[in-house]
Parts: structure tokens; C-alpha cells; sequence
């Protein structure tokens, strides 16, 4: 089974859920006329407005979407719910305690069993960097910093790189300082495909939205403007 990844680095839910590309696109992915799919909310403590839009904008497309509950009552047989669907799509929010849940729960270990056996992994935001060996994070107040995550995927994520003031330059202090390893940036509205480990399509929502590849050259970053398909009509 091939195994993929669809990172995204925002606003694949916006708020009037008036542009779903990324949904259609990432449903798509999963090449079934009625795909399972399911919601995962902890990194914002399965708060319902979360899983309400999921359901609001999901359930405009042909699937079966449902949701992971992980702070009520939680499957008792987690792993058999995890790989009983054929997408797994993840919220935003608190990486960091979201990723510490999934761990406690087994989550992780189940998430990569599904990834390996040819379910469709993705998410925004939180939902994107936590594939990847490590990612900028706004899970503690303050300054963004850099965290490890499940490395699935090599390297590391920036989500929301045109749209939050902080992410871009933040992102290149962390990859030239080392903090975090050479990676790959998502403006909102950009979805990053992996196939395996390798980064295959980026696709966009917006026609101006791109994906950059941010490397380590020195004490300096070089940052690689890479080619982007929009899914809309110009």
C-alpha cells in the first residue's frame, strides 16, 4: 500500500468554509468512491467548534466522516478504530500536548501502523508539523520555538509561514542556528504530498500561496521558492 502524507500549512477549514480544495483534494487521495474519514481534535481538547466544522465541511463531499474522541470516552479498542478508516485528517491547536495524549494512549505507534498500511494521513497546523522529525510551535506562550515531533516524515515543518508574522523568520533563526533541521514551509492554503518520505505534489487552495524548502548553508538560511499547483480556476 502506498503510504502518504498531506501536511498542510493552513486554512484547509476556514471558518465560512467557503474554499474546501484541500478537503476535495485530500478525500481524493484516497482513491474510494465513500472514504472513512476521521477527525482528530486533541490539540485543541476535542473542542467542539473543531469537530463541528470538520463535520460541516467534510460532509459537503461524498465520505463517511467520523471523529476520535480523546478526552471523553475513547474507543476501547483504539487501534482497530484507528485502522478501520481510510483517512485521518488532524486538527490544530497544542502540538505539544497533543502529541503527549497520542503517546499515552499508544496513538503514535497506532497512527504509524495505519501511515504504513496505506491509510491517508494529514492535518493543518499541529496537524501538519507532527509528521515530521521536528517543527516550529506556538504550544508555550511566548516566542515560537522548536520541538521534536513523530518523524514520520525527514526534516522539519512551518505551517502559516505568510500568515502569522513570527512563523518565517523565526522558522530561518531555528533552521540556521540548528535548532531545528533543514525543512520544508507551507504558506495557508498550501498542502505538502508526501508519498513515502519523499515530497511529491504541493498543491494550493490560493492561487498566490506557495511551499519553501529552508536549508542550513553556514550560520545562514538558504530559502527556495518551490513550484506550487493550484486546484482552482484563474
Amino acid at each position: 500500500m502506498k503510504k502518504q502524507i498531506i501536511a498542510m500549512g493552513g486554512a484547509a477549514l476556514p471558518l465560512e468554509l467557503d474554499n474546501l480544495l484541500l478537503v476535495e483534494y485530500f478525500l481524493a487521495q484516497t482513491h474510494k468512491r465513500n472514504p472513512r474519514v476521521c477527525f482528530i481534535g486533541a490539540a485543541h481538547g476535542d473542542a467542539d467548534a473543531g469537530r463541528l466544522r470538520f463535520y460541516a465541511g467534510f460532509s459537503r463531499f461524498t465520505c463517511r466522516p467520523a471523529h476520535l474522541p480523546l478526552f471523553a470516552r475513547t474507543p476501547c479498542d483504539l487501534e482497530d478504530f484507528v485502522l478501520g478508516h481510510d483517512a485521518i485528517f488532524v486538527g490544530g491547536g497544542n502540538t505539544r500536548s497533543m502529541l503527549a495524549v497520542w503517546r499515552e494512549w499508544s496513538l503514535d505507534l497506532y497512527l504509524r501502523k495505519a501511515w504504513e498500511g496505506g491509510v491517508v494521513l494529514g492535518g493543518a497546523s499541529a496537524g501538519s508539523i507532527c509528521w515530521f522529525e521536528s517543527g516550529v510551535t506556538d504550544s508555550v506562550a511566548g516566542a515560537l520555538t522548536a520541538m521534536p515531533c513523530l518523524g514520520f516524515l525527514p526534516g522539519s515543518n512551518c505551517p502559516h509561514y505568510d500568515s502569522e508574522i513570527q512563523r518565517r523568520p523565526s522558522y530561518r533563526k531555528m533552521v540556521a542556528g540548528g535548532a531545528l533541521a533543514s525543512g520544508v514551509a507551507a504558506d495557508d492554503g498550501v498542502a505538502l504530498h508526501f508519498e513515502g518520505t519523499q515530497l511529491k505534489h504541493i498543491v494550493s487552495s490560493l492561487p498566490r500561496a506557495s511551499a519553501w524548502r529552508v536549508t542550513q548553508t553556514g550560520r545562514r538560511t538558504l530559502e527556495t521558492k518551490l513550484p506550487t499547483r493550484y486546484l482552482g480556476t484563474r
